[in-house]
């Protein structure tokens, strides 16, 4: 029988304080898909980054076409043509679309960038991803949907015979990862192997051929194609049942905790926005991509300051030109990018949660650090953060439990109204199931919540009410009792505007 084209035995790998792999192994043979799944921390990036040459493990084995190979960088795993194409985006903003693609492997003529050539190559190469943009064109104007596509690109244009996609559609509309899954057809048909990291189980079942589940940094078990079925990837990803995963309780609302009249954002100041959220109650933004679900919460935090209209919490008037002036306020907001926004990575848990607090926390210019152990302690306990120590650097947690540490940072403050972007995006199945009974609990709490999702499921089984937004307008609300798919796509294409 031919050798796998990759095949990873027994790979151990280590972080301070962290055992991340213990013994993992993969095979991927020539023209499959192999999904790897798992919670946050389950030791999948790490895997990856692995294969990819961008870590060294400190056990195990890795075999190219049944030879024993040493990855020791990334330029070593191209060479054997192994590429990964990064959750986080690795372009450089200030180049083009062409540079980015060829970047340290640049074309030369008589010594010199010849850009001619790469422009006529990376048109191939956008065309083999469906990508209809002039690659002369600047990186940092494309959309994150458009420069996932030049990472794909890129992964091509080395001849790659293993792809390996690290949550491919965490930033691509239903119409982008609808072009990505026919990339991937096309690229199983000619014999490149695909390993396949997704949170969304959903694509797993349409796309793998086998699933490898990873649980505590070790292999939990396999699925073939005709197991491949959601419960059972839930099941052995967390090794149990996840029973009324939506176990939203409505309660009657308190009073009016935020009111916004005509709010005008700097995105869309032609379409003001008018809504109100109760204490206690959960109200859910939908929309399509570009719809200005972001920009409206920015605009309520003062991030991007309102070009008009009024907001209230609780009663009183709220001028939100910075997010210090929201915080006063009593809003909070976390954001949809958590690394870039919500958290500093190489800063501990501890100094994170307490980043918002900082001035309560102070007595006389010095910060009081009996109670910033004590408030660290308070939310790493009740949201279950999962880190060895609150001093940990956030950098070494996993998405869900970084998710936590922002959560925990806002909390700490005691908000009126709690401003969720995009809360669960990139954690895993059993990390979401925390995050919405903590969204359950502060509700009954009495804590406002005006949440955004592109996860039509959570919209639907969270929210008491939901706001639709198209192209920067509520073009409705629906109440509970109306929430449905249709309604909500209804009136997210503005189907009446285009009758």
């Amino acid at each position: 029988m031919t050798p796998p084209l990759l095949q990873a035995t027994g790979l151990i790998k280590s972080y301070p304080g962290v055992r991340a792999l213990k013994g993992v192994s993969l095979t991927l043979r020539k023209g499959k898909v192999v999904a790897v799944i798992g919670e946050n921390g389950a030791g999948k990036s790490t895997l990856m980054k692995i294969l990819a040459g961008v870590q060294q493990p400190d056990g195990g084995s890795i075999a190219v076409d049944g030879r024993e190979v040493r990855l020791a960088s990334v330029l070593e795993a191209q060479a054997l043509g192994i590429a990964l194409i990064h959750q986080e985006l690795n372009l450089a903003d200030n180049l083009d679309v062409a540079a980015n693609i060829f970047l340290g492997r640049e074309r030369l003529k008589r010594g010199l960038i010849d850009t001619r050539r790469h422009l006529e190559e990376a048109r191939v190469h956008l065309a083999a991803v469906g990508l209809a943009v002039d690659p002369a064109t600047s990186v940092g104007a494309l959309s994150l949907g458009q420069q996932q596509l030049v990472e794909i690109a890129k992964a091509l244009s080395v001849e790659a015979r293993v792809l390996i996609f690290d949550e491919p559609t965490s930033s691509l509309s239903s119409g982008e990862a609808a072009n990505l899954f026919r990339v991937i057809e096309e690229l199983r048909s000619r014999g490149v192997g695909i390993v396949y990291i997704s949170h969304r189980l959903g694509e797993v079942k349409a796309l793998a051929d086998r699933v490898v589940v990873l649980r505590d940094g070790e292999n939990a078990g396999e699925l073939a194609k005709s197991e491949i079925e959601h419960n059972a990837m839930v099941r052995m990803m967390v090794g149990r049942d996840l029973s009324q995963f939506y176990a939203h309780e409505p309660h009657p609302p308190g009073p009016v905790a935020l009111e916004v009249e005509g709010l005008r954002t700097a995105a869309h100041p032609e379409h003001p926005l008018s809504f109100r959220v109760h204490a206690g109650e959960i109200v859910g933004v939908a929309g399509l991509v570009g719809a200005g679900r972001t920009e409206m919460l920015e605009a309520l935090f003062g991030v991007t300051p309102p070009m008009g209209g009024v907001v209230q919490v609780g009663g009183v008037e709220v001028r939100p030109s910075s997010p210090r002036d929201a915080i006063r306020a009593g809003l909070a907001l976390v954001p949809e990018d958590r690394k870039r926004q919500g958290v500093i990575l190489q800063m501990a848990v501890r100094e994170n949660v307490s980043l918002a607090a900082l001035q309560r926390d102070s007595r006389h210019g010095f910060l009081d650090r009996v109670r910033e152990d004590g408030l660290a302690a308070a939310m790493i306990g009740s949201l279950r953060i999962k880190t060895p120590s609150a001093e940990q650097p956030v950098q070494f947690l996993s998405g869900g439990n970084q998710q936590k540490v922002v959560l925990g940072k806002w909390l700490a403050m005691k908000p009126k109204v709690l401003l969720l972007d995009e809360p669960t995006r990139g954690i895993d199945v059993g990390a979401k199931h925390e995050i919405y009974r903590l969204m359950e609990d502060l509700s009954r709490e009495g804590v406002a919540i005006l949440f955004v999702s592109s996860e039509l499921e959570e919209i639907l089984g969270l929210s008491d009410r939901a706001l639709v937004l198209h192209e920067g307008r509520i073009t409705g609300e629906l109440p509970r009792n109306a929430l449905s798919e249709e309604a909500v796509l209804h009136l997210a294409t503005d189907t009446e505007a285009l009758v």
